[in-house]
């Protein structure tokens, strides 16, 4: 049972849902709300405001099952509709309490409804239990134009903690911003997204849509066109205007989906990805703009303003597990690309690993300033250019990198098959050094497991001991007065 207002009559549950707008105004106290806000019974705390109090909802009080099978709808969009009602000097306090369970939603936009007329607002936190503990089935009845969330120009400093989001809907999509300077700072912490997507999160408009934060989570399932996917055009603004959406961040991921694209910057840019493991695990189906690849880091624009182009990834593993998938692909002509401390040979032994170009670039005059430090890389990394190859400065350089597949004089390629002038390399080890004794019996040398005697992989002195019966002479012995320490 619930209050209106300051201790008026009772309402109940049902009543609640079915009051509409004109209930929106007023403050709700939940059992479960209350309970939490307050602490034990018998403390001697003064009790609590009402107000206060009903700054956290938990949509299980608002009528919200999660066996899975009930239609929790309704309960989302009555508890986004609270604390929409809720916001005050275009500051919103509320919490949205998640709890464990599986919750069925069906309608678009029923977590997030960022529409006029609410005015732009500062403010609102979604908190499940845990991932897989908390999970959001999003099941519409169409999937391609269907969002879970919509966040047109409203709402700025929005942060989602502890869920899982699947979609059960092929083609479903999961966010929808659309900023002209208003929608930004989102954070995602510890959530991980699975099922069939056609956009994890589209940005559009003309201003911001930037600082967005992912800590700690998982980017499962399969993605159409892209996770994050950065300069949607189809509202009639110049392409370019959204070249504003800046700074995105990326930390500690687990970055493991069949097929689609991670990252797919048409415009915008400024990326950092620390720390985790990337691995795309299956090939994407045949698509008219994509093939059969799917990729990353794809930058598919080359001209864009200054200061947009910066991409910084480190401290990753990535796992190259068949030729249709790539690491990075980028037509930038300007800006950085840099790679520190990133290893992408875990499948260096493949059959396939030698031929791969899991790295692809198109370069010009102003670059992109590309760089790879303390890296181990395998295959070959491909140049294109833009037709002024004997006049290009270096823009490419590789330092104290591990070069699995192959020397520096055939690691990078142009795309016909030539070695580009513009490509430095410092202190690298090439694929001969790579394939020392030492390593050249181990499980993924072998690609299999240790090698039987006589595998023509490994050498006889590895498979069988000495190859000749001459004995070896005997060591002289140290002299007597330098005896081994104790």
């Amino acid at each position: 049972m619930a209050e209106r207002g300051g201790g008026k009559s009772p309402v109940s549950r049902r009543q609640l849902l079915r009051g509409g707008v004109t209930l929106l105004g007023a403050t709700i106290l939940t059992g479960h709300s209350a309970s939490a806000a307050s602490g034990p019974a018998g403390v001697g705390r003064a009790p609590a405001s009402a107000g206060l109090l009903s700054r956290v909802i938990n949509v299980r009080d608002l009528g919200a099952v999660g066996d899975g099978r009930a239609d929790d709808t309704a309960a989302f969009e009555y508890a986004y509709a609270l604390a929409a009602a809720r916001v005050s000097r275009g500051i919103g306090r509320t919490v949205i309490e998640i709890p464990p369970g599986e919750f069925l939603i069906t309608r678009p936009n029923a977590l997030l409804n960022g529409v006029a007329p609410l005015r732009p607002v500062n403010g609102l936190r979604f908190c499940g239990a845990g991932k897989r503990m908390t999970t959001l089935v999003f099941r519409p009845p169409v999937g391609p134009g269907s969002f879970l969330c919509r966040n047109e120009d409203i709402w700025s400093n929005l942060s989602f903690e502890r869920i899982q989001f699947r979609s059960a809907t092929p083609g479903a999509s999961f966010f929808s911003s659309y900023s002209t300077g208003q929608a930004q700072d989102y954070r995602f912490s510890e959530c991980e997204w699975m099922g069939e997507w056609e956009y994890g999160i589209s940005l559009d408009g003309t201003d911001t849509n930037s600082e967005m934060r992912w800590e700690a989570c998982r980017v499962g399932g399969a993605y159409r066109r892209a996770f994050l996917y950065s300069g949607l055009t189809g509202r009639g603004q110049q392409p370019n205007d959204q070249d504003q959406f800046l700074n995105y961040w990326f930390s500690d991921m687990k970055v493991e989906y069949e097929w689609g694209n991670f990252l797919e910057f048409p415009y915008g840019g400024s990326i950092t990805c620390r720390g985790g493991s990337y691995i795309i695990t299956g090939t994407r189906p045949r698509s008219q703009e994509y093939g059969t690849t799917s990729t990353f880091f794809r930058f598919p624009v080359a001209q864009h303003h200054d200061s947009v182009q910066r991409f910084h990834a480190q401290d990753i593993r990535f796992e190259v597990r068949n030729p249709d998938a790539r690491i990075i692909d980028s037509v930038w002509r300007s800006g950085t690309i840099h790679f520190s401390d990133c290893d992408d040979t875990g499948l260096a032994f493949k059959d396939f690993a030698a031929e791969v170009r899991p790295h692809r670039y198109v370069v010009g005059p102003r670059g992109p300033l590309i760089r790879y430090d303390s890296c181990q890389l395998v295959g070959r990394h491909e140049y294109r250019t833009d037709g002024a190859r004997d006049s290009l400065p270096t823009v490419a350089r590789y330092d104290m990198c591990l070069l699995r597949s192959h020397p520096q004089e055939e690691f990078a390629v142009t795309d016909a098959g030539a070695r580009p002038g513009f490509v430095g390399f410092v202190d690298c080890l090439d694929g001969a050094d790579a394939a020392d004794p030492v390593t050249a019996g181990t499980p993924e040398a072998a690609g299999d497991g240790p090698a039987a005697p006589g595998d023509p992989k490994t050498p006889p002195a590895a498979a069988t001991g000495p190859a000749s019966p001459t004995p070896v002479p005997a060591q002289t012995p140290p002299p007597a007065a330098a005896p081994a320490p104790r």
